[in-house]
């Protein structure tokens, strides 16, 4: 399982790497139970098939800061 290094980093919790959804497209980030916790990618992709195969083949971009 790859965690977000972003959510680890800044607010010392390990989730999960996962395909979630903003206005602005679909990206990779975290998530709890609570809602959307970090936005680990640079890209935002236009379709969910694209984000998620981005996730799974690792072809995208991590961010450096939250």
């Amino acid at each position: 399982m790859k965690v977000g290094f972003l959510a680890k980093t800044h607010c010392q919790i390990r989730l999960p790497l996962q395909v979630l959804e903003s206005a602005a497209g679909f990206y990779i980030g975290t998530a709890n139970e609570e809602g959307p916790v970090s936005r680990e990618s640079v890209e935002y992709w236009r379709k969910k098939e694209l984000a998620e195969l981005a996730l799974r083949e690792d072809l995208w971009t991590q961010r450096d800061n939250p």
